[in-house]
């Protein structure tokens, strides 16, 4: 028995030693996620920001096209 326990340390310290790397790269790949889905998130929000203030100056600009122009003064 004695023999079986020196050949089992190394294997189970191996095995420990794979899934702690394994548990960490998951951790890194999870986290990298995470910082990705928030910066699309945040420019899918800025762009839509975007786009609306651009759409408002453009009927601003409209608006002010439309208005007749008043003759000066002589």
């Amino acid at each position: 028995m004695t023999a079986h326990s020196k050949t089992a340390d190394p294997a189970v310290s191996l095995f420990s030693r794979t899934q702690t790397q394994s548990m960490s790269l998951n951790r890194i790949m999870s986290e990298r996620d995470a910082v990705s889905e928030a910066r699309e998130a945040k420019t899918a929000r800025l762009r839509e920001l975007r786009l609306e203030k651009e759409a408002d100056e453009m009927a601003a600009a409209a608006a002010l096209a439309v208005q007749p122009k008043r003759a000066g003064k002589r």
